[in-house]
């Protein structure tokens, strides 16, 4: 299970140093909707070079312009987009199909769907990575709820990541349910990064190695 440092209401300061202070223990960087409307495609370049061995994901929330949006995000280093699943499946095909030009990966952000039959269509669609997302505005207190898993029921195919206000204390229950890739934002990024992260990658790999 790789760890993803969800990079949020940051300065592009702040963003360097807690990524140069956690990328032992991360494996994905995310560049966040609210710094990429700060800074830009120019924080996504600029992250890419100065870390060119991390996976760079740009959380740009595309619902619309797939084409474009995608494009901008490849041509700026990052090496996945997200897209929203509840865009229509035009856009959610062309930016597969920039992708596939890129070589790079589109992630089909599910925040907001409940009805199972989207996750078909997105299947259908050619979808393969998916971000379950239990919204900021919902969180509460840090919990998570991980009946968002119930979701894929059925769908063991899709390469899944998961978020929502996941912390140490939270972390134990969303190894259960195996994610392939634990998105971290604030617990890590409000608190001791580099503690908070080495000590969250230990429970990782404590937990692969007992199961």
């Amino acid at each position: 299970m790789k760890i993803q440092l969800a990079l949020d209401r940051l300065t592009r300061e702040d963003c360097l140093q807690i990524i140069t202070d956690t990328k032992e223990s991360i494996d994905w960087i995310e560049i966040g909707t609210g710094v990429i409307k700060d800074y830009g495609m120019s924080i996504v370049r600029e992250v890419k070079k100065q870390f060119p061995d991390k996976i760079v994901v740009a959380d740009m929330k595309t619902c619309d312009a797939g084409k474009f949006e995608a494009a901008q995000a490849f041509e700026a280093g990052a090496d996945i987009t997200t897209v929203m699943a509840f865009s229509a499946n035009k856009t959610i095909i062309d930016t597969l199909k920039v992708a596939k030009q890129y070589e790079k990966r589109i992630m089909i952000d599910l925040l907001g769907v409940i009805d199972p039959n989207r996750i078909s269509e997105l299947k259908e669609l050619g979808v393969d990575l998916v971000s379950l997302h239990y919204g900021k505005d919902m969180q509460v207190d840090g919990e998570i709820h991980t009946d968002l898993f119930s979701l894929l029921d059925g769908h063991s195919s899709f390469e899944v990541a998961v978020a929502g206000g996941i912390n140490l204390e939270s972390l134990p229950a969303i190894l259960e349910k195996k994610p392939n890739t634990i998105i971290v934002g604030s617990a890590i990024t409000k608190a001791d990064s580099k503690l908070v992260a080495e000590k969250m990658k230990g429970m990782v790999k404590k937990y692969e190695i007992n199961h």
